[in-house]
């Protein structure tokens, strides 16, 4: 049996293309004692992505030239020696972009098809909802009637943060790159408002959608946007520094906004990785099931079919083309 991988082919100066990956056909290993192998499902595309394709010195290992990109997966166990694991359990895992995986075992987590889709354990039940929950609670700290901003916000974290936000009794206001996905976020998943940073209004929209000032701001994407949202803090006010999509692909970095209104301000700002947050998964479960069986939490998936699509999906994340969780359907979902 052969196992088609994506394998990181080069490392991207700038703009990451298609080029920059590469198919390869390699055999299954063998299941061995207490070994586990699955067929992916569906594949998780990420922001972060970019910098594992980068040698450059970050929070987590570099993907080696050669070597299988990474990513979160959903998968359907096939074969089986560890006796937690049956043939035909779905699990969520990490094997990355590759048809099937195969290890002990111990890095997978089972999954109930019918408590929730299975394709939402790559989204607002797994890594972006648990980073859209620990970053707005533990570090945003909203209270009720407070404002609370969120970039990207029609994206698989930032549409987390905002409903999270209203289920606490704040006022939620996104920041998105269209027309429809604001409209999106405010008809859907029910914001109160949501302002698109393309337009030539866009500092004055900003304002008149945060008359009391902004309480929480829970940064994706850094640059332009975060300079706008800086002059419009509150004393105290709390940034989740989640993610700074922006300047991910900058050959240079890019020169700051001015900082002093942070200073002016006494505000907070925290950058975190979710990694470190493992003892809040429970918690997050618990919660975010709870909601999303109420019809509190909603979501909105962007699939894209075929392993061989993927390099050319990642690259939507960077301009704005997805619209939702993004993800690639490696092979047929039997729960759908």
């Amino acid at each position: 049996m052969m196992n088609r991988q994506i394998v990181l082919r080069s490392r991207p100066e700038g703009n990451p293309t298609v080029d920059n990956f590469e198919m390869v056909h390699v055999e299954v290993p063998p299941v061995t004692d207490a070994s586990v192998l699955r067929r992916t499902i569906y594949l998780s595309l990420d922001p972060y992505m970019r910098g594992r394709m980068s040698d450059a010195e970050s929070y987590a290992a570099s993907v080696a030239i050669r070597q299988v990109m990474v990513g979160h997966t959903v998968s359907q166990v096939v074969e089986s020696h560890n006796p937690a694991f049956a043939a035909g359990d779905f699990v969520a895992g990490y094997d990355g972009w590759q048809e099937f995986g195969l290890s002990s075992g111990r890095e997978l987590r089972k999954l109930d098809p019918n408590s929730a889709p299975i394709s939402t354990a790559l989204g607002t039940l797994g890594m972006p909802g648990m980073t859209a929950y620990v970053g707005l609670l533990d570090i945003g700290q909203p209270k009720p009637g407070e404002t609370v901003v969120v970039s990207a916000a029609s994206g698989a974290v930032g549409s987390v943060v905002g409903q999270i936000a209203r289920i606490k009794g704040c006022r939620a206001v996104g920041i998105a790159g269209s027309p429809d996905k604001c409209q999106y976020v405010v008809d859907e998943l029910g914001f109160d408002a949501c302002v698109n940073y393309k337009s030539a209004g866009f500092h004055e929209d900003l304002a008149g959608a945060c008359p009391s000032g902004i309480d929480v701001y829970f940064e994706n994407v850094g640059g332009a946007v975060f300079a706008a949202v800086v002059r419009l803090l509150n004393n105290n006010a709390r940034i989740p520094l989640c993610g700074l999509i922006a300047d991910y692909n900058a050959v240079k970095m890019p020169p700051g906004p001015n900082l002093r209104p942070l200073l002016v301000k006494r505000a907070l700002i925290k950058g975190f990785i979710v990694s470190d947050h493992n003892d809040r998964a429970a918690a997050f479960q618990k919660d975010c099931a709870a909601w999303l069986r109420e019809g509190r939490l909603k979501y909105r998936e962007d699939i894209v079919d075929g392993l061989e699509h993927a390099p050319a999906a990642l690259l939507k994340l960077f301009d704005g083309r997805n619209f939702g969780k993004l993800m690639v359907r490696v092979s047929q979902d039997p729960t759908r």
